[in-house]
């Protein structure tokens, strides 16, 4: 049974999987190393941080307040710079989807958050 297209197959090299072509990070298939050169594609990314198994490294620079792009769509903003190759996580990322689905939600309007 062939698990992937061709083209999703080539998104393996290197150890970085790009889950849709206008990602800005990529998902590190296994724990890397800073310092650590990955190939995504026909790039060569030089990781700056240590990236953990299943962590999103940036691709592509990202402006503070910039969207970060997985699966094609925003998952957040940037709360700093972040040049290609850092660890894009909590550190350096805010949900967008916080505010928007939760808090300021008509259905939740009044109530506390759940501890």
């Amino acid at each position: 049974m062939e698990m992937l297209n061709s083209a999703a197959a080539g998104a393996f090299r290197g150890r970085l999987l790009r889950l849709a072509p206008t990602d800005n990070i990529a998902v590190a298939t296994a724990a890397l190393a800073a310092g650590q050169a990955a190939r995504l594609d026909d790039v060569e990314i030089t990781l700056l941080d240590d990236i953990p198994l299943g962590h999103k490294v940036a691709v592509a620079a990202i402006a503070a307040g910039g969207q970060v792009l997985k699966y094609g769509c925003p998952i957040g903003s940037a709360t700093c710079p972040i040049r290609a190759g850092q660890h894009v996580h909590v550190h350096n990322l805010k949900s967008d989807y916080f505010p928007t689905f939760t808090s300021q939600h008509p259905a939740l309007a009044g109530k506390e958050p759940p501890a």
